[in-house]
């Protein structure tokens, strides 16, 4: 029996995830670590902690499974994306991570977007936009604000390769990954040499770049006795977070989408060929499946609206839930039920912590429209749920746009364990929405990329189809479809009307 360990670097604790060849959950660990926010919109934390945590989580997994480092056939990594990791040429960290979600680099993105041509020419260079949580900017922060750090730096890693270093002593990454850094030639799958010389990058700083299942390099002699691995074990390149939760999801072939209501949202599409959104307004990244790629939408309150109207008017139901151990998420979603679908003409605008997609707009802002005096508290709750769902279909709009089929829709994340929310989103969509027996998952998806590298599986379409599998159909309602068909333009027309208050009252503050 082949046992395969997927390591998970996310900005809240290193997870170790343990499976079988034929894709059963063994046991996993976590270890966590802390966030570091030094000065407003900064977020930082020590790649050190990273590798300790690593190191705990092998270890407390190997241990919970009864095995040793003799039994795992391969390893594949994930985690965060985009963060920035200096090191000298001694292979020391110069300064602590900047990580995904720090804010810092507004003007430094200005700076590349004028520096490249403007958006057209950046788009043909790497296929997106540049955005303040993208790595190259924080090169130039670096080079901008703390000269002495830059002149002693010689290598760039993400998060994920800073661990693979650790683990096999080898600088490399792979393409899912260095898309969400504005220094690769996404349609190309290669750095790009046009935007290192625009933006005076020296190429030897990046590492090699590898198809994800790509064995990288193997695990050392210092990494084994540090976590308990056996020297030699092969270490495959493995994906960014996203990518490798659809590999996980089983999203690996046309007219699979997947659309995961966490805290945000990402409405994620496999794409057989590059395809870059004319305005940039979602990502195009190379997909953890060699030669293919993919297109990513991302909301930043999905799941977070239906936490924030918990928080701010579901005292009742936390109040309940305490008495009878129910979720006061089922509670709210009962009540919700209460209304008919399209709220009786009421919406909610899901940007609270302002919008990405379709909307680049740090600016903009929630808001309930249409409110009238028949309206109670279930109607408030199912318009938050249909908002965000509506939110998400801007996402699903581009991606068809781009020619790219949608035939079923995987849902995960928080949201995606309400029928209630299931059967409205399968309406908004006006498209079959499933669930898979996959729960795990970036780290599920990291290991099955190492089952492909250590010779388990023969490529990623034949781990998936080993090991996915779809466990709840939600059909759409055809006459919810209608209404839905015809409340989308309305909502559409929201954002476009509001944003000039929306500006105002930031410049009010």
């Amino acid at each position: 029996m082949a046992y395969l360990l997927g390591l998970d670097v996310s900005t809240t604790g290193a997870k170790a995830l343990l499976i079988d060849e034929q894709g059963n959950v063994l046991t996993s660990a976590t270890t966590e670590y802390p966030l570091y926010a030094p000065r407003p919109l900064w977020s930082e934390q020590m790649p050190s902690d990273w590798w300790q945590g690593v190191c705990a989580s092998i270890r407390a997994t190997l241990a919970r499974a009864g095995l040793t480092g003799d039994d795992i056939s391969g390893v594949g990594l994930t985690g965060q994306m985009h963060g920035l990791v200096l090191l000298d040429r001694g292979g020391q960290v110069l300064r602590p991570a900047i990580l995904w979600n720090d804010q810092r680099t507004g003007p430094q993105c200005a700076e590349i977007t004028d520096r490249v041509g403007g958006l057209g020419r950046l788009l043909e260079l790497t296929g997106n936009a540049v955005l303040p949580g993208f790595t190259a900017p924080k090169v130039l922060w670096v080079r901008e604000n703390e000269p002495e750090v830059y002149e002693r730096a010689a290598q760039v890693l993400l998060p994920k390769d800073y661990v693979r270093y650790h683990l096999t002593g080898e600088y490399a990454t792979e393409v899912s990954d260095a898309s969400g850094t504005s220094l690769l030639d996404v349609a190309g799958r290669r750095w790009s040499e046009a935007m290192l010389k625009l933006l005076d990058i020296p190429a030897d700083w990046l590492p090699r770049c590898t198809e994800s299942p790509e064995v990288s390099g193997r695990v050392s002699a210092a990494a084994a006795q540090a976590t308990g691995l056996k020297p030699g074990t092969p270490v495959v390149g493995g994906g960014g977070d996203q990518a490798a939760q659809a590999v996980g999801s089983g999203v690996v072939q046309a007219g699979v989408i997947s659309v995961t209501s966490g805290t945000s949202g990402v409405v994620f599409a496999h794409s057989e060929k590059f395809a870059a959104e004319a305005q940039g307004r979602v990502h195009a990244f190379c997909h953890a499946v060699p030669g293919k790629w993919h297109v990513m939408g991302v909301m930043l309150s999905a799941g977070g609206s239906f936490r924030w109207f918990r928080d701010t008017l579901g005292d009742p139901e936390r109040s309940t839930a305490l008495l009878t151990g129910d979720d006061p998420y089922d509670l709210l979603t009962r009540e919700a039920a209460r209304a008919p679908a399209g709220s009786d003409g009421l919406f909610f605008l899901p940007y609270l912590t302002g919008e990405r997609t379709p909307y680049p707009d740090p600016q903009a802002r929630g808001a309930f429209v249409g409110l009238t005096v028949r309206h109670g508290k279930s109607h408030l709750v199912r318009a938050v749920l249909e908002g965000v769902s509506f939110g998400l279909r801007d996402s699903l709009e581009l991606i068809k746009g781009l020619g790219i089929p949608i035939e079923q829709v995987r849902a995960s994340g928080g949201g995606a364990r309400s029928p209630l929310w299931r059967q409205i989103q399968a309406d908004v969509f006006g498209t079959e929405l499933v669930l898979v027996n996959v729960t795990e998952g970036a780290a599920y998806g990291a290991a099955l990329l190492a089952g492909v590298g250590a010779g388990v599986f023969a490529n990623v379409q034949e781990a998936v189809a080993q090991t996915v599998r779809v466990t709840d159909r939600t059909l759409p309602i055809p006459e919810n479809v209608q209404r839905y068909q015809r409340l989308y333009p309305l909502y559409r027309s929201l954002y476009p009307a509001l944003q000039p208050t929306f500006q105002a009252l930031a410049e009010a503050q």
